[in-house]
């Protein structure tokens, strides 16, 4: 990784933290929706690197999150779950031919129907885990089920919202 690209992600990774923790933590919609907006940091996380980095990366940016909404370990735990699945989602969702070498996850190198699936599918798995390991039964399987899918859907919007800000400052 070169220097750009880590300092990118660094200011990436302050910029979702601040947002999430001074906004979107207050952000409290239908009574249990709150966009986790600090996924956009892991998603974009460059395919280039090392699984152990990439765990500590995701472990780090849930524990963060957990410091400013005492969950004691929620977040820390389902964002290191999503980091851990990530290479088999990617297999999954990328084909060989697609994927090449400096390549990054986003909409600018393999466009919006790839990123709508890769952060789609991520974000609700993320969502699962959070959802159900904070009510840890599955007596409301299907109300949980449905919190965590609006939770997921109210987080795509807003990650969706950001690569789309994103491209276009790329583009000018």
């Amino acid at each position: 990784m070169n220097n750009k690209l880590i300092l990118s992600n660094i200011f990436r990774f302050l910029i979702v933290i601040l947002l999430q923790v001074t906004i979107f933590n207050y952000t409290n919609l239908f009574g249990y929706i709150n966009p986790f907006v600090y996924l956009y940091f892991i998603l974009l996380i460059p395919f280039e690197t090392p699984m152990w980095i990439a765990l500590l990366l995701a472990f780090l940016t849930g524990f963060t999150q957990d410091l400013f909404t005492s969950t004691g370990g929620l977040h820390a735990a389902a964002t290191t779950a999503i980091a851990y699945l990530r290479p088999v989602l990617l297999r999954t969702i990328v084909s060989k031919r697609e994927y090449e070498s400096g390549l990054q996850p986003g909409v600018s190198d393999l466009g919006w129907k790839w990123f709508l699936t890769y952060a789609g599918v991520t974000i609700l798995i993320h969502s699962l885990i959070v959802f159900y390991l904070d009510v840890f039964r599955f007596s409301h399987f299907f109300t949980t089920f449905k919190h965590a899918l609006f939770q997921a859907l109210a987080t795509l919007f807003f990650v969706v919202l950001f690569e789309f800000v994103v491209n276009i400052r790329k583009k000018k």
